[in-house]
């Protein structure tokens, strides 16, 4: 059956004004452009998963983006234009995404968001021809050696390391334990089980690895043989609805080591869950983006936009992502403003000398000007906590292991 686009709901199609290179009045200002950008608008590209199984993480993102567009319509919009945000679903299926790539690609100056490990890997090569700036929802180091790719925080190897680092800190893992790992083969748990081996090598741990499939539901085989490893932790390189099961399955066999899990295997839903109990129980969260009751200046910030204009929804963590996207996204186009390029090569130079970027404790400073090299490398350990708006609560600010810097230096 042939995929039919269409047009989503205009509910869903943001088009706001941003803020403009530090202009009060939305006058016009003269620069180059290229594809998404006339004389009033410039437009950027959302390709994600609306209809599937990331519907609800893709839902809450998009809040994010519309929050600090709003925050910043007054402001006039960017070089006088405002900005309009394309919205395509792909339902979490590759040749959707092709096929709406394709028709959105010709129409944005970049995409703030392309979602999907299997669709960013089928969309890559064509990024690369196209110059298309686009920032992934995936921290896979992989993604590293496009130049293309605005990857917003640091990669999952490394989050895993922080938080076992900060897991050592705290006693509860020690030299020469085991230590055993849950990930899905593909590039998200391939390189976050990096990590882990990295941290065994280090400390003479003993990495129990468990790979699964995206699509396994019962884990209790690989629970099983954890416990039977004698694994003081459990690290978690899975989907929400794997992690809940894990963890499930640990609280059925009366197993009540920690997990730990990186951020894309979480969502706050899982607490109202028959699970629900266990997860708060064992189970953190280790994030480069902070979690929405955290306490930095940025986090508050997406807080206090949040209530004034979802007064009556459920906040998450998600809606912190989208928000630092868009905050990092719309700061390299203001870059490009000033240096009066808006075409493609213009907005990559200025993506590519942005350095330090201060997003208030939203993430670390971000730094995009060594190609290979992630944007930061620093992570929040959150504990899960129903009470706490977002159902996350920060157990160690941000933090970088030594093992980290260790491991950053052997990479070059």
């Amino acid at each position: 059956m042939p995929f039919r686009r269409r047009v989503l709901p205009t509910a869903l199609a943001l088009t706001v004004l941003v803020a403009g290179c530090g202009a009060r009045e939305p006058a016009k200002v003269q620069v180059k452009s290229g594809p998404g950008v006339t004389d009033n608008t410039i437009s950027l590209g959302v390709l994600t998963d609306m209809t599937g199984p990331y519907k609800a993480s893709a839902m809450t993102r998009m809040k994010g983006y519309e929050l600090y567009l709003k925050q910043i319509n007054d402001r006039g919009g960017i070089c006088g234009r405002k900005v309009e945000i394309k919205l395509k679903d792909h339902a979490y299926d590759v040749q959707k995404a092709l096929d709406a790539y394709f028709d959105l690609e010709p129409q944005v100056l970049g995409l703030m968001e392309l979602a999907g490990t299997p669709m960013t890997a089928a969309i890559e090569p064509d990024i690369m021809q196209t110059r298309t700036l686009t920032a992934p929802v995936a921290w896979s180091a992989s993604l590293l050696g496009n130049p293309h790719m605005m990857i917003v925080g640091t990669t999952y190897d490394l989050d895993v390391i922080n938080g076992l680092d900060h897991y050592k800190r705290r006693g509860v893992i020690k030299d020469g334990d085991t230590i055993g790992h849950v990930y899905v083969q593909g590039s998200y748990g391939d390189n976050a089980v990096e990590g882990s081996r990295f941290v065994g090598q280090q400390w003479n741990m003993k990495i129990a690895e468990q790979p699964i499939n995206e699509t396994a539901a019962d884990l209790t085989q690989q629970i099983g043989a954890l416990k039977a490893a004698g694994a003081k932790a459990v690290m978690l390189s899975t989907n929400p609805a794997q992690t809940a099961a894990a963890v499930g399955v640990a609280a059925a066999m009366k197993w009540d080591v920690p997990f730990m899990v990186n951020v894309v295997g979480y969502d706050s839903a899982i607490l109202d869950s028959p699970v629900g109990p266990a997860v708060q129980k064992q189970l953190s969260v280790v994030t480069s983006v902070a979690p929405f009751s955290g306490s930095q200046p940025g986090p508050r910030e997406v807080a206090a936009a949040f209530t004034r204009n979802y007064p009556n929804e459920k906040p998450a963590l998600y809606v912190d992502h989208g928000y630092t996207v868009a905050k990092v996204f719309l700061s390299v186009i203001e870059k490009a403003c000033k240096n009066g390029d808006l075409t493609r090569d213009g907005v990559l130079k200025a993506f590519h000398d942005t350095k330090g970027l201060d997003t208030q404790g939203l993430t670390a400073p971000l730094h995009y000007s060594l190609v290979g090299r992630p944007s930061a490398t620093q992570s929040y350990i959150t504990k899960v906590d129903k009470a706490a708006p977002g159902g996350l609560t920060t157990v160690e600010e941000l933090f970088e292991s030594e093992l980290v810097k260790l491991k950053g230096t052997r990479a070059k």
